[in-house]
């Protein structure tokens, strides 16, 4: 994609995002954190609009890696993975997904990863939003363990409270298209006029 489409599309995102996704208030987080402000990604991922823009722009930031499979853990990965998955198919550089469930199944096939991922597959990670970055490790841990070789590891805001570095830690590089400074929240308050 042309850096100057990009650009446009990650600025209509963070518009998309701020209108639809942030929420100021305080909010418990799924690391147990209490938050002054919370980002409902799915009001993003299950928007026509919004999951066009990520998908796109999670996209581009795979094809250059060679990426055979995208996924993560259920929920927040489940509509990005699947969006990617359908426009690499469009686009004719096709992605499998996968979605990495909470617990193994205790029925039918037993499985913990549902979808397409074989050993050796070099594969993305992908998520919401991120915040310590358990949900990606869990993710990690499982892909790793059918004998996938993690790539890239790809959140749509990251915000800035230890994922990054969690993941640094254990050998891992953490993008993101935006992070909290992007969404100019401070102290519970957002910055910008709305």
């Amino acid at each position: 994609m042309k850096k100057n489409n990009l650009e446009k599309m990650k600025k209509r995102l963070l518009e998309v995002l701020k209108e639809k996704a942030l929420v100021i208030g305080e909010r418990r987080l799924s690391s147990g954190r209490v938050s002054s402000y919370y980002v409902d990604g799915k009001l993003v991922t299950l928007d026509p609009e919004g999951i066009y823009l990520v998908s796109k722009i999670i996209l581009d930031m795979l094809i250059p890696a060679g990426i055979n499979a995208i996924g993560g853990l259920t929920i927040g990965a489940d509509p990005i993975s699947s969006a990617v998955s359908l426009l690499s198919y469009l686009e004719k550089i096709p992605i499998k997904a996968f979605i990495v469930r909470t617990n193994r199944k205790e029925h039918g096939m037993g499985k913990y990863i549902e979808g397409h991922l074989e050993k050796g597959w070099r594969v993305a990670i992908v998520d919401d939003v991120v915040t310590t970055g358990g949900s990606v490790l869990k993710a990690i841990e499982a892909v790793e363990e059918v004998g996938a070789i993690v790539e890239k590891i790809i959140a749509v805001v990251d915000r800035q409270e230890g994922a990054k570095e969690a993941l640094r830690k254990k050998g891992y590089i953490l993008e993101s298209i935006f992070t909290k400074n992007d969404l100019e929240v401070e102290n519970g308050t957002y910055s910008s006029q709305r």
